[in-house]
């Protein structure tokens, strides 16, 4: 075996070392030298759980805000993989693997920044700026405390915020997949950030087809009637129609087709049809037909859906949903192209910013502060009984 090199030597690496020992004593060193979550944050509180995880409001650990760092942060912990009640390491999941590959690549005012990604104790930690609220909290603080609409100069704005953020996604061949107002936060300064790409994916040249690697995408009152008719390729402006789905939730406080999904049963290859989601869909913009989708009954679910239908002819009711007190038509016209049954007729997130409606008194803020429309509070953080590192353990892996 050749003699360890000066460098070597220089680690304290003995020359009678094995390849082994020289990697041991590398990992030794490599440990020395990382820092652990709570050496670079102090976690304020708990946020909220999900079936990722959980998050925690944090600050920079020594008080002082760092030059060009936002100084509080949501920090987001996966969950370990579970074997019978037992918490073992598989490696990093699927979906926080996308996360943090898209979320490093990007940087946008509208897109919610992710700033340092951490390994300790075999948990995965995800490190975002801090936002106070998102759509669904100004919705239900509008619906239960307000109790008045929300005003049509905070839709016009929260729109073209996250029309732009769409819009720079799809830019960057990003598509979301899982568009919702619990996804789309906003700071209290009102900017608009999306957030949660665990279901985001590179569309354009994928690896594998996207509905391979994942057979059911948004979810259920967002999704998009194509998905719902079973496509197996399908375009950016699934985003859209969630987008128009979100609209129109902004207007009424409540969401435009709540229906009840059909789960899918485990290691099933089948997507179940949605036969309810879709007939909340026909209630509102009516039976789709060749006229307006062409291809409508190529769609691999549409002769199982048919088979279902009572009524063949229902007429389209959107108007009902749309709210404007300017007096103009072409907010609707807008509301209209996000929800067309034909994807090919939906629009785009770069056409919909070029809207007239967008040109139109009141023009589109891209903060709400000079609004002053009513908030909610910030988000509430509670004492944890599960700390985020085990105390017991040292930091670091």
């Amino acid at each position: 075996m050749q003699a360890p090199s000066s460098s070597e030597a220089r680690r304290g690496v003995p020359a009678s070392a094995s390849a082994a020992d020289v990697m041991r004593a590398y990992r030794a060193r490599r440990q020395s030298m990382r820092r652990g979550v709570l050496s670079r944050y102090r976690v304020l509180g708990f946020l909220n759980a999900g079936t990722y995880g959980r998050v925690y409001k944090a600050e920079d650990a020594l008080g002082a805000t760092v030059p060009g760092r936002p100084g509080v942060y949501a920090i987001k912990k996966f969950k370990l993989d579970r074997e019978d009640d037992t918490n073992v390491f598989r490696g990093i999941s699927q979906s926080a693997i996308r996360e943090i590959a898209l979320n490093r690549e990007l940087a946008h005012e509208n897109v919610c920044r992710l700033w340092e990604v951490l390994l300790e104790d075999n948990a995965v930690f995800l490190v975002y700026e801090f936002v106070d609220h998102d759509f669904l909290q100004i919705i239900h603080h509008y619906l239960t405390v307000v109790r008045t609409p929300i005003g049509g100069a905070m839709i016009k704005s929260l729109m073209w915020q996250l029309l732009n953020g769409i819009a720079y996604l799809h830019a960057n061949g990003v598509m979301h997949r899982d568009l919702k107002p619990a996804n789309i936060l906003i700071t209290a300064r009102g900017v608009v950030k999306i957030g949660d790409l665990g279901l985001a994916r590179i569309y354009s040249d994928p690896l594998v087809s996207l509905y391979t690697s994942d057979m059911v995408v948004v979810t259920i009152w967002y999704r998009a009637p194509e998905l719902l008719l079973g496509a197996r390729h399908y375009t950016p402006v699934i985003d859209l129609w969630a987008a128009g789905c979100i609209w129109g939730e902004l207007m009424a406080l409540r969401p435009m087709f709540k229906g009840e999904e059909v789960r899918m049963p485990p290691k099933s290859k089948k997507v179940p049809l949605q036969v309810h989601q879709l007939s909340k869909i026909v209630d509102v913009l009516g039976t789709p037909d060749t006229d307006r989708w062409p291809r409508v009954t190529a769609m691999p679910e549409y002769a199982a859906w048919v088979a279902t239908r009572r009524s063949h002819n229902v007429p389209k009711a959107l108007y009902r949903w749309y709210v404007d007190r300017s007096g103009t038509s072409s907010g609707f016209e807008l509301f209209d192209e996000l929800l067309q049954y034909d994807p090919e007729r939906r629009a785009t997130a770069a056409r919909a910013l070029e809207h007239p409606w967008f040109s139109e008194e009141p023009l589109p803020q891209t903060t709400l502060f000079p609004l002053q429309s009513p908030y909610p509070p910030g988000r509430v953080v509670v004492e944890d009984t599960a700390p985020i590192v085990p105390r017991a353990r040292r930091p670091g892996v």
